[in-house]
């Protein structure tokens, strides 16, 4: 059982900047790149699976899946169990949309399927609550960047290498607590 040390991660903060948050340009950023085929086993962003269904993913995030072990998190799931709710019943579109999503959460071994423990949760809380001060998030955003963060320190937690299409969000979290590993794609 993961206990959440409240002080630990009150202390991480010391150090942590104070004002807005820049996004770092794309050559200091880890890019996926045809040398990077195979590796260390990853986590994948809500966005991948989105990106996948709407067949906007470069062939070089297919490529890279094929090659690496592919995780998911419970976070992604309840990300993309939530589309499921709000979509409307009586839009054409709903049915498509709701076998989709429901095929991809499905495909997703058990085995592969990791939860958040305590420790993750609370830091990846914290972690949110400095983000959205520093970059002045507001509503949604807000728990957008609770989940990003989550999927960051759960990533590193597990040594897994997240991927992700978001850039802007990861490249904070990375600025904040250098040792996660991320690879973005466009």
């Amino acid at each position: 059982m993961s206990e959440f040390d409240v002080e630990a991660a009150l202390r991480s903060l010391r150090g942590f900047p104070t004002k807005t948050l820049a996004r770092r340009p794309d050559d200091q950023l880890p890019f996926v790149n045809e040398g990077e085929l195979g590796g260390q086993a990853l986590l994948l962003d809500t966005c991948v699976y989105i990106d996948r269904l709407q067949g906007k993913a470069p062939a070089l995030v297919k490529q890279i899946m094929d090659g690496r072990h592919n995780n998911h998190s419970a976070i992604c799931i309840q990300e993309l169990a939530h589309t499921l709710g709000v979509l409307k019943p009586d839009d054409p579109r709903t049915a498509g949309v709701h076998r989709a999503v429901s095929e991809v959460i499905r495909s997703m071994p058990g085995h592969r399927i990791l939860t958040p423990d305590a420790d993750v949760l609370g830091r990846a809380a914290v972690l949110n609550g400095v983000l959205c001060r520093l970059q002045g998030y507001q509503g949604d955003q807000k728990l957008r960047c609770l989940h990003d963060c989550t999927l960051y320190l759960q990533a590193s937690k597990s040594g897994l290498v997240l991927l992700t299409r978001n850039i802007a969000d990861y490249d904070f979290c990375r600025q904040l607590i250098p040792g996660g590993k991320v690879l973005f794609y466009r």
